[in-house]
């Protein structure tokens, strides 16, 4: 058989080389492609669940706080005990442990969270002794264990609760809605996953301090309402004191 030429042979050698190219250039955009869509997916996935949040929360954008959630009987009556612990400072990092689940009043840190977040989860929620020194503050906090955490549509209602008090310069919107953890003491009363605290200068409860206390067993907006009204923040050991 007789060998190609020369120019044959190159020929073939050539072809082989641009299909060898065209091959890659192939790989490349696949590999490409595939990266854009991954990239994509990522920015996609982030972007997914603030929309979604914005999306499920309209809903509750144009009703009254008192239309969200449960009706206010869902909720127990209100508790008081007298309370201690007003100017009773330890530093930052200190572990604090209360008696009562969950705290209205008590030694606490010196440091105390800021009014513009009105939300926490589990992941990002500040410490007890953070907390307690909110209320001396008059912010009224609403807690929610982790039945209500792992409900979709109780959650939901949490956030549009806690979206009616966004304001960072009213005082009257001292409020964080912040969940109880297990490791933080003892659970709610028995069928019971939402508390209201608040820490009173005495002004509502005939002139001594007290923590006050209302348990739910769903979130309820209503009830909510009703006492915050009855235990304004101007009515706490420090209300103007942001």
């Amino acid at each position: 058989m007789a060998k190609p030429k020369k120019s044959d042979r190159q020929a073939i050698i050539d072809k082989m080389r641009a299909e060898q190219r065209g091959a890659e250039r192939r790989r490349g955009f696949a590999i490409v492609g595939v990266c854009v869509a991954v990239a994509v997916l990522i920015v996609g996935a982030a972007a997914y669940q603030p929309i979604k949040n914005w999306w499920d929360l309209r809903q509750f954008k144009s009703i009254d706080l008192a239309s969200i959630g449960a009706p206010a009987s869902s909720c127990q009556k209100v508790i008081t005990k007298k309370a201690d612990g007003n100017q009773q400072h330890v530093d930052p990092g200190t572990p604090m442990t209360y008696p009562d689940s969950p705290p209205a009043f008590g030694k606490h840190w010196s440091v105390w969270d800021s009014i513009d977040r009105k939300l926490y989860t589990a992941a990002d929620r500040p410490e007890l002794g953070e907390l307690v020194h909110n209320e001396e503050h008059g912010y009224t906090l609403m807690w929610y264990d982790q039945t209500v955490a792992k409900n979709a549509d109780q959650m939901k209602e949490v956030e549009a609760i806690a979206s009616k008090f966004q304001s960072d310069t009213n005082l009257r919107n001292k409020f964080k809605a912040v969940p109880w953890l297990s490791s933080d003491g003892k659970p709610f009363p028995n069928g019971q996953h939402v508390a209201f605290t608040h820490w009173t200068s005495g002004a509502s409860t005939g002139g001594e301090q007290q923590g006050v206390w209302q348990y739910c067993s769903q979130p309820s907006g209503a009830a909510l309402k009703d006492f915050m009204l009855k235990y304004p923040y101007t009515d706490s050991p420090e209300p103007t004191v942001m």
